[in-house]
């Protein structure tokens, strides 16, 4: 039996296409690190995700108690159900607690999207990163720089396979089931802000909200991320939100990509969102000063934005450079799920 952890949103999309593709018997555990129905329980029913076997109901806390809550969590879950190996998915909390806890008890683990690195170690997912792939035994790769960041952080060769982005699978599979969502009429943007440097901090959020108002005529929706929308309470930017920006609930997972697909440019913070504005050919500005996946930038549709003042002119140049097609991105082809059961189904043997 093999254990596949998933606790946050970008995690359900990754370990879909693997659920469909393992003949091993899974027990999908799910952390609880998101526990909002729009947060979790949404995507299940449109993936057609199966009901996790286990929920161990963290809920919200810091980083460092909730990353603890985790592990004591799922440590007698594991001991009761001994695992053949665990598979963790991308770079959240749960990813490195409940590798922590499978390998203090001496079994294999496997991470699906190793070797990603923003070179930045003030964000919380660049930890999970580095020490989920210092301890993990098999590492799958989306891209080919992954490769080098591992070999150059002492992991061996035959440790690492190239197998794709899982998370595209998904977003291949039911984009066309997306495109009974509602859009806005005429041209518009897509807005999606979350990240601590970003909504945590008073100055530059009032300077993004500015930027987006230089925008106008073209119309922005901003699913908002209910700590977005506590924090602009909170330090008093509601005079600073824009006209052309209309903030909404945070989207299910049907209507958030087909907002990806109609929208004339995405502006972003969130690393899953790069990847799928690319392989749509959707134009993408990413809001920070680094990113975990530049292929985004050197195949995709993707340019970065340090400057949140700078978002204006970023957005017209990456309008008037989208491309006629969508770009192609090596093994971003909807097989990455047959090739991580492939992997993980070899190293059971």
């Amino acid at each position: 039996m093999i254990d596949l952890i998933c606790g946050a949103r970008p995690n359900f999309m990754k370990v879909d296409p693997i659920i469909r593709n393992l003949s091993e018997k899974v027990r999908l555990v799910h952390t609880g690190q998101h526990y909002d129905y729009a947060m979790s329980g949404s995507f299940f029913n449109q993936l057609g995700l199966p009901k996790p076997d286990i929920n161990l109901g963290v809920g919200s806390s810091t980083i460092t108690v909730q990353t603890a809550d985790i592990m004591k969590a799922y440590e007698p879950v594991f001991i009761q159900g001994k695992p053949d190996a665990v598979v963790v998915v991308g770079d959240v909390n749960s990813t490195l607690a409940c590798v922590l806890t499978a390998v203090r008890h001496g079994t294999p683990t496997v991470h699906v999207e190793a070797g990603l690195r923003s070179f930045d170690r003030t964000m919380p997912e660049e930890i999970n990163r580095l020490l989920t792939d210092q301890i993990s035994d098999l590492l799958l790769i989306t891209s080919r720089e992954a490769r080098e960041n591992l070999l150059r952080e002492g992991r061996p060769d035959d440790s690492i396979v190239m197998v794709g982005n899982p998370m595209i699978d998904t977003l291949l599979r039911l984009l066309p089931e997306a495109t009974g969502s509602k859009v806005p009429g005429g041209r518009f943007g897509l807005v999606t802000l979350h990240r601590p440097g970003n909504v945590d901090n008073w100055k530059l959020l009032g300077d993004i909200l500015d930027s987006l108002g230089k925008l106008a005529p073209l119309s922005l929706v901003f699913p908002a991320h209910p700590r977005t929308l506590k924090n602009i309470q909170n330090w008093g930017l509601q005079s600073r939100v824009p006209r052309n920006l209309t903030m909404v609930k945070p989207m299910d997972y049907l209507a958030f990509i087909r907002h990806q697909q109609a929208a004339e440019v995405v502006i972003t913070d969130s690393g899953g969102v790069q990847e799928e504005a690319s392989v749509m050919g959707v134009p993408c500005v990413t809001v920070r000063p680094n990113t975990e996946r530049p292929i985004t930038c050197t195949l995709g549709t993707n340019v970065l934005c340090p400057d949140p003042r700078e978002i204006p002119g970023a957005v017209i140049k990456q309008i008037e450079k989208r491309p006629a097609v969508p770009p192609t991105i090596p093994m971003w082809d909807g097989g990455a799920g047959a090739r991580i059961a492939l992997e993980i189904e070899r190293i059971l043997e």
